[in-house]
């Protein structure tokens, strides 16, 4: 019996992007698209290109902007919004922009000398302390802040009542403990670079006053060795998405790793001769690992049966097309997924690496090995984890006077 022949070519085109249909059909092929799903990508593209010839727009014209307002005309035409693919319109971008065909958008010009510090904290954040992206994003956010408060775009003259004084203003503000103490991080790194770059005379970031939060302090918390076994349990194996959720929680119960860092691992990460892994962690560090028999062989069995085909290096891809690698974010809501099919509350990926620590603990491991495979920078981030073990902690109280020694 013959086999059908696809839609693909049935697909009528008219407008400014006919003659881009061809190479967008390739790449959506390359990137594992079902040819029935580039019928549909390339519907939508047949759309778009005659509402680009209705508004008298080139393929130049078209941006990120572009495709939302051509999305909510849809919208307001009554689409459905299945009928609807931004991520296959992004790839129509990408796809243009690597023939050349986009207008190249001028960069935005620093408009005003607090600007211009602005991007040079970022430079420096990026350069000297190797943050995290987020982590980047939220300090410069915290200096504009400050800034703003001071009602200058300027540091000269800075005095420690004002850095004080935008403490206390922030804090009185109605925000959260935690995001106080964001911001009272993130204007400590913009007074350590002021100083550093000579626009202070003296380092004021000790006058960024330090937030309490009249929290409780608890014990960090685990799961149960039942509840671990029933997140893996829940995986269904037979299937490629069953391997590489196994994998991804076996990876963080058994290493105690971060989302971000199950999320980053590549293939060259993984040195099956000497069994060790490298883990990319928080601001550019690398520490190698060793490589469990039960993680390798988990890792193995999604590389073989359940990994999409792809020249991705990434260890982890999504499930569907484009089979790009996932996110940190799907790494907690695979957890938060495979909570739900075991049954029991349902937790973040941290508290996955909080197991693996707490059992170590329980175990005897020594607090310095413990932070050796937690890669924690100090001791004191390690040492919180020293109460978890409460009898031995009863060992070390000492008597209550006048009582009887129990």
């Amino acid at each position: 019996m013959a086999v059908p022949a696809s839609r693909v070519c049935r697909v009528l085109m008219t407008g400014p992007l006919v003659p881009f249909a061809e190479a967008y059909s390739a790449e959506l092929r390359e990137r594992g698209y079902t040819p029935l799903t580039t019928v549909n990508q390339l519907r939508q593209v047949a759309r778009l290109s005659r509402w680009l010839q209705m508004s008298g727009l080139s393929v130049a014209a078209l941006s990120g902007e572009r495709v939302d307002e051509f999305l909510a005309w849809r919208r307001t035409g009554g689409c459905l919004s299945s009928g609807m693919s931004r991520p296959g319109l992004i790839c129509l971008l990408e796809v243009l922009d690597g023939l050349g065909v986009l207008a190249m958008e001028k960069p935005a010009l620093a408009s005003s000398p607090g600007d211009l510090l602005l991007a040079s904290f970022e430079r420096y954040l990026v350069s000297e302390r190797g943050l995290a992206a987020g982590t980047i994003v939220g300090y410069v956010w915290h200096a504009r802040c400050f800034l703003d408060g001071l009602g200058r775009d300027d540091v000269v003259g800075l005095s420690a009542a004002d850095v004080t004084g935008a403490v206390l203003r922030r804090a009185a503000s109605g925000v959260s403990v935690s995001a106080a103490q964001n911001f009272v991080s993130g204007l400590r790194a913009f007074l350590r670079f002021c100083f550093l770059e000579g626009l202070i005379e003296m380092d004021l970031s000790q006058a960024a006053l330090v937030v309490r939060g009249r929290r409780a302090s608890v014990l960090p918390r685990g799961i149960s060795r039942a509840a671990a076994r029933a997140l893996l349990s829940s995986c269904d194996r037979r299937l490629p998405l069953g391997r590489r959720d196994y994998a991804l929680i076996v990876l963080l119960l058994r290493l105690g790793l971060r989302r971000g860092e199950v999320a980053r691992l590549t293939l060259d990460d993984i040195d099956w001769r000497v069994g060790e892994l490298v883990i990319h962690g928080k601001g550019g560090r690398e520490d190698r690992l060793p490589l469990p028999a039960d993680v390798g062989q988990a890792i193995t069995a999604y590389l073989r049966r359940g990994r999409p085909a792809s020249d991705r290096r990434e260890v982890f891809l999504q499930a569907r097309a484009p089979y790009a690698p996932i996110a940190a974010g799907t790494v907690a809501s695979t957890v938060r997924r495979a909570c739900r099919r075991a049954g029991i509350p349902e937790v973040g990926s941290h508290r996955l690496r909080h197991t693996t620590a707490c059992e170590m603990v329980q175990a005897g491991v020594p607090i310095v090995q413990v932070s050796q495979v937690l890669r924690h920078r100090s001791l004191q981030s390690t040492a919180i984890y020293a109460r978890v073990d409460v009898e031995q902690l009863r060992g070390l109280a000492a008597t209550w006077p006048g009582g009887d020694g129990r």
